[in-house]
């Protein structure tokens, strides 16, 4: 590594306690200087830090202020996934994005690929990602109606500290507690009549077409399609000390802090606040058309658009809910035992059976559009549901060993397989859609 007369020799250390005496010429880059790091102490790509410091890769070893003697950390962050429903991308442990799918729908980042360093976070509306850099800045891509083109309020887009996203727009949550928002404008990417109430954000819900922020003192402000529930104003009076927010397609429901569920846009009737026993709940989630509450008492129940009609809500004969997750039509849920349970469409999930015998031992679900994964304690992981959307991983079965997490879009899973220091993605489902990242895996692995 050593091309300049000019050189130091600094110490490299990983957090399990490897090192490496790296000669380094102080003419390399701190970048030219990370790559022989990793390639000496056999690991993929990270961040080296001095005194916690990260140094930025373009800078040089002399400007950097290195000297020899100079103790420098490998730091190599968890790889972490988002999704659209048609694509995945991956934040990489040096804070670079690789990204694959429909390349329609976000699964191509290499229009962008130069300003994506020094990635923080990386949010997906159903057919576009937008990430936050280190600086608070955003960079995006994909579906440009979709919230892929940020261009109209990329000034705006300083300081940001998170994102949220609908199907068809972004909210970014800045450290001031304002929003911006951008995507299709009537479905939640223009808030500009809201804009005034949009103060001291704390949490941001959606439905398919439409927002709802929880603002800091308990109350809601909603904008986007009215119909589907972008107008609250039915509602307003009842929405205070609101902890959660959940969306179906169109309608939202909101838990407050005695445990009861306010519902919106209304029933035909006219009715909002959802009946018992609809009460105590601790945790909502929604599919498409359904929600689903595990109680105080470990207890689950779920209902349509319409609790209020007659067999509307169905008390489901379960105990000891510890988590619900939604496939499209279908519902899976972990019990405390560590066993599963799943109802709904069977052709999406909401039957089991076949794999019931292996449901033990589960750590926690994820799904796809159209199935479930169970990630189970030693690491392997189950499915069930519709095979062209994930519910059948026999093809990659002998891979997924050892499986940290699994992440998710609408029509494929992607493993994220931690190997020692080594982490690597594992994917099935449909292929066009991300089950297959052959064309990424070099960089995934690098």
């Amino acid at each position: 590594m050593n091309s300049d007369a000019m050189s130091i020799v600094v110490k490299v250390v990983l957090m399990s306690g490897s090192f490496v005496d790296i000669d380094v010429a102080v003419a390399c880059s701190i970048d030219e200087l990370r790559v022989e790091a990793q390639r000496r102490l056999g690991v993929r790509r990270g961040k080296l830090l001095m005194s916690g410091r990260r140094l930025d890769g373009a800078t040089i070893v002399a400007e950097a202020g290195l000297k020899s003697g100079d103790v420098l950390a490998l730091h190599r962050d968890p790889l972490s996934l988002a999704s659209t429903v048609y694509a995945f991308a991956a934040v990489l442990a040096d804070g670079s994005v690789v990204a694959w799918g429909d390349t329609a729908h976000g699964g191509n980042s290499a229009p962008v690929r130069a300003r994506l360093k020094n990635v923080q976070q990386v949010q997906a509306t159903g057919s576009a990602f937008a990430a936050i850099l280190a600086d608070g800045s955003v960079v995006t891509w994909g579906n440009p109606a979709c919230g892929g083109d940020s261009s109209a309020v990329q000034e705006q887009l300083k300081n940001v500290q998170r994102i949220e996203a609908g199907f068809h727009a972004f909210v970014a949550i800045l450290k001031t507690g304002s929003v911006v928002t951008w995507g299709e404008p009537a479905f939640g990417g223009d808030s500009t009549d809201e804009q005034q109430k949009l103060h001291n954000v704390q949490q941001v819900s959606c439905t398919g077409y439409a927002f709802a922020a929880i603002l800091e003192n308990g109350s809601v402000v909603t904008w986007g399609h009215p119909s589907h529930g972008g107008d609250s104003s039915a509602v307003q009076h009842l929405l205070k000390n609101v902890q959660q927010i959940k969306g179906t397609l169109s309608s939202f429901a909101a838990v407050l802090a005695d445990g009861s569920v306010i519902q919106w846009p209304p029933s035909a009737c006219g009715a909002t606040a959802v009946p018992a026993p609809v009460t105590n709940v601790q945790t909502l989630e929604a599919g498409f058309h359904s929600f689903a509450a595990i109680l105080a008492d470990g207890k689950l129940v779920t209902w349509h658009h319409d609790p209020w009609a007659e067999l509307g809500i169905t008390v489901l004969p379960f105990q000891d809910v510890r988590q619900v997750q939604a496939s499209d039509t279908a519902f899976a849920a972990l019990l405390a035992d560590g066993t599963v349970v799943s109802w709904g469409d069977a052709d999406c999930g909401g039957n089991c059976e076949a794999v019931q015998g292996h449901l033990k031992h589960v750590q926690s679900l994820t799904s796809s559009g159209g199935a479930f994964a169970a990630l189970i304690e030693d690491g392997t992981v189950v499915t069930w549901g519709d095979p062209s959307r994930g519910g059948n991983c026999s093809s990659v079965q002998e891979q997924l060993r050892n499986v940290r997490c699994i992440d998710a879009n609408g029509y494929a899973f992607a493993a994220t397989v931690q190997n020692g220091p080594i982490e690597s993605v594992v994917t099935w489902g449909n292929a066009f859609y991300g089950g297959d990242s052959t064309c990424v895996q070099a960089q995934l692995r690098s």
